[in-house]
């Protein structure tokens, strides 16, 4: 498997979406800030929180990421009117971008300017007010740098890879985007697949998770996979089996520090109380859940309940102590997956009690 994308360019050449080369970069690599290695890159914030597309001729700033609506609060009637149409015009402007391949994208489908203006405002909403998260521990999360960040995985659908994807964009002081890493079914969907790339996610593999990890890029897995997405009710907050403990080695590999993530609230979400398998094969797909509303209530029933979420990062696990070839020793791959494991389930273990009842 080579390093060389489709087109031929250099490993780290990021392309618009017409094919040619861009100099855009993600903002988790390069300087302090977040910025690129020419600190102009797509998702770099200016001085005023505003973000810029790239660098060079054509750079483009997008509006303000957390605006909140706050810039037209105690204007005149002039300067909204004028702020308006700027908003219109810039709108109008990113569409054109969009439709006719313009917009910038790395070597793996990422788009931060249509996941910031399109996809991270429609998972704030579920966020802030549906969900209403509690992130903690981001002191934990690196602001520059490859980094793992390894989580439980529940809910019967993956809105706790969305939700811990927004926490970082909105709350990170460095506004980090999480690049996470998904299971082949997510790309065999032609239209989920096309979200998932522009959201910046990508197929879970070695060689993927090698080269975001070597960019500098936080990089996001779920080791439980569809065991764990997929399991009863019953088992709620319970881990299932952190695979052959292949996290372990990409991070040691890679020499970049393990984040365990613990998240509550999934759970409760989609109460899973049995899975039609014979339905599941027949189209597919590794489970078919029933809850107490899905599928009775038909698409009423697919509204995920409003659980009360919070999502903690502990303390990071470093593997730069190890020596070189460890992931190549399965006893020290088996010895740091336990630890991560085990850090994971005693948060949710204490996360469980101190948060109380879900739907409180």
């Amino acid at each position: 498997m080579g390093w060389e994308g489709s087109t031929g360019e250099l490993p780290g050449a990021i392309h618009s979406a017409n094919g040619s080369p861009a100099k855009a970069r993600s903002r988790n690599t390069g300087s302090p800030n977040g910025n690129g290695a020419d600190g102009q890159g797509p998702n770099d914030h200016g001085p005023n929180g505003h973000i810029a597309t790239g660098s060079g001729p054509g750079v483009t700033r997008v509006g303000p990421v957390h605006d909140g609506g706050a810039q037209a609060n105690g204007s005149s009637s002039g300067e909204a009117g004028d702020d308006w149409r700027g908003r219109l015009s810039e709108t109008l402007r990113f569409a054109r971008r969009q439709v006719t391949g313009e917009g910038q994208v790395d070597e793996f489908g990422f788009d931060p300017e249509f996941n910031t203006r399109l996809l991270m405002p429609l998972a704030r909403l579920l966020y802030q007010q549906w969900f209403r998260v509690e992130m903690r521990g981001l002191e934990h999360v690196p602001s520059t740098g490859g980094a793992l960040l390894v989580a439980n995985h529940s809910g019967v659908l993956p809105f706790d890879a969305i939700m811990l994807q927004t926490g970082l964009h909105d709350e990170h002081p460095q506004h980090r985007n999480l690049r996470l890493l998904g299971a082949d079914l997510v790309y065999e969907l032609p239209g989920l697949a096309y979200l998932a790339r522009r959201a910046g996610h990508t197929r879970a593999c070695p060689a993927n998770a090698d080269r975001l990890l070597h960019d500098g890029e936080l990089v996001g897995v779920f080791p439980e996979g569809f065991k764990g997405i997929g399991k009863p009710f019953s088992d709620r907050y319970q881990l299932r089996r952190f695979g052959r403990g292949g996290f372990a080695v990409t991070a040691l590999r890679a020499r970049v520090p393990i984040v365990p993530c613990a998240i509550v609230g999934a759970e409760e979400i989609y109460p899973m109380v049995g899975n039609a398998r014979a339905l599941a094969r027949l189209l597919g797909l590794p489970y078919f859940p029933i809850t107490p509303l899905f599928p009775w209530f038909g698409p009423l029933g697919a509204v995920p309940l409003p659980s009360k979420w919070i999502i903690d990062f502990g303390p990071p696990v470093e593997t730069s102590g190890y020596r070189e070839g460890a992931w190549r020793d399965p006893a020290v791959i088996a010895e740091l997956t336990d630890a991560v494991s085990g850090s994971i389930q005693a948060t949710l273990d204490d996360l469980i009690v101190e948060r109380g009842p879900a739907f409180g």
